[in-house]
């Protein structure tokens, strides 16, 4: 679901050979044995580029299972935290229309639109965004919405929304979130402060209250208000 044509790299870094289709491999089989069963999201994390995410410099490193720094003092998740986000989403039942915050590359964003109907995306910081739809334009994604503009807020103009993934931390669930939700909706965020963030399973209960699962601990960014 969500790309029309597969992307083909065949760039060398000078500091070792540039494999993606075995080191993609390698990931998913990695990730499988950390914990993320669900086949589809496994199929869509080998599917993904995750080297056209990244600069030149790091692409050597893309497959690796680690967060690696995409400039603007942000990073490209791990694809364990990745897997496991994107599967907690999907753990009893499918969802359509999914609300990311914190667009960053747009990797996460990618993954999703593998998994659901329609990913909205939203970005704080201008040259990310920039750059995050100008590579999943290449990557012919049609099924990715995107916005420019305060994550905290979410994104109104869509809502309501039957899932919702948070790639920055914060120690409160903002009110946005939770009345952009539709009933019966989930957020997977991490929520703690600094160097105490749990990465948990939020769902919304039919009178408005959400219930919470921690699955594990998590180091995000913080996530911060306004535009950049």
């Amino acid at each position: 679901m969500g790309r029309e044509s597969a992307v083909t790299e065949t760039r060398h870094t000078t500091r070792a050979p540039l494999l993606p289709d075995s080191a993609r491999k390698r990931l998913v089989e990695d990730l499988r044995r950390q914990g993320v069963q669900d086949e589809s999201v496994l199929r869509a994390i080998g599917k993904v580029p995750r080297h056209v995410f990244v600069s030149e410099g790091m692409r050597w490193r893309a497959y690796e299972n680690t967060a690696l720094p995409i400039g603007q003092a942000q990073t490209i998740s791990q694809p364990l935290v990745v897997g496991l986000m994107t599967q907690a989403l999907l753990a009893d039942g499918a969802r359509k229309r999914v609300l990311e915050v914190g667009t960053g590359c747009g990797y996460q964003a990618a993954v999703l639109a593998e998994v659901v109907e329609r990913v909205f995306t939203v970005e704080r910081i201008r040259v990310l965004s920039m750059q995050a739809r100008d590579t999943l334009k290449q990557l012919h994604y049609r099924n990715i919405v995107f916005n420019y503009g305060d994550g905290m807020a979410g994104w109104a103009g869509h809502a309501p929304y039957d899932g919702i993934v948070v790639t920055a931390g914060t120690a409160t669930v903002p009110s946005a979130f939770v009345n952009q939700l539709s009933v019966g909706g989930r957020i997977v965020m991490p929520l703690g402060g600094k160097g105490a963030q749990q990465l948990v399973i939020l769902d919304k209960q039919s009178d408005g209250s959400l219930s919470r699962r921690d699955l594990q601990g998590v180091a995000f960014v913080p996530l911060m208000a306004g535009k950049a």
